[in-house]
């Protein structure tokens, strides 16, 4: 899940101060697949739930088997899950959590690469960050999913291309909620700080805190963030294409 903390307090992004030039269909797709999903997901009952995410999201213990060439399970078979696994979730509150992220964030870096560059661009991330995570725990048996990989490469990409746009946050304390707004280089650059962090304090613990014990996969996070960062630029990020000019983004901060 994608929502950040500053001393277990939970940092909501609300919106951002940069208005989209096109409709985000693309953007507007992966939110309805995902709800969808999830509500298919609600649908099964307790072995039945288990078998679905064993056969559709990352089992990294599975792929590993694979790439050993172990019988039963086959390179081409696991590989698939690498991209299903996007659109599964573990709960009401993660599939929140990453929809909120990728509305705020998703349609304006949809603007700038154009709706079929930004899908690829979208599941590219999403499998890369992935493989970030099984490297860090391939031979788990625990099963990873959802899109939180793919949505930190948007967050990537938004915040090389738009570092300065404000973005309007929000923190609940006890029966208070303040409000304030930051540069997006500020929001993001603490998440990514976050998930870092975390990942390597994974490393030395006895359960890692990553998707070995069944939690946060912090290293599917940081590493989607930064393959987002690389690949933006190469699927027109910087397109000035359809989109406003950077000027224009920051006119009105």
């Amino acid at each position: 899940m994608l929502l950040s903390t500053i001393e277990g307090i939970a940092v909501v992004p609300i919106r951002d101060e940069n208005p989209g030039q096109t409709t985000p269909y693309v953007t507007y797709g992966l939110i309805i697949l995902n709800i969808l999903a999830f509500l298919y997901e609600a649908s099964l009952m307790g072995p039945s739930l288990e078998t679905f995410f064993h056969s559709w999201a990352v089992v990294p213990a599975e792929l590993t088997a694979s790439l050993q060439g172990i019988p039963g399970y086959s390179v081409p078979g696991e590989a698939v899950t690498l991209v299903t696994s996007q659109f599964l979730h573990a709960g009401l509150l993660h599939l929140g959590g990453n929809m909120l992220y990728l509305w705020i964030f998703g349609n304006n870096v949809e603007d700038q690469m154009g709706h079929v560059r930004f899908l690829i661009f979208y599941l590219l991330c999403g499998i890369l960050a992935g493989l970030a995570q099984y490297f860090f725990a391939a031979n788990s048996g625990i099963p990873s999913l959802g899109a939180s990989g793919a949505i930190a490469g948007v967050l990537g990409a938004y915040v090389l291309r738009f570092p300065q746009v404000r973005i309007l946050g929000l923190v609940p304390i006890f029966l208070f909620f303040f409000t304030f707004r930051v540069p997006a280089v500020v929001f993001l650059g603490i998440w990514f700080i976050q998930q870092a962090l975390y990942g390597f304090a994974s490393l030395g613990a006895p359960a890692n805190i990553g998707m070995e014990s069944g939690g946060i996969a912090y290293w599917a996070h940081a590493g989607g963030f930064v393959v987002g960062a690389i690949l933006g630029p190469i699927f027109g990020l910087f397109s000035s294409a359809g989109t406003k000019t950077f000027s224009e983004d920051t006119t009105s901060l």
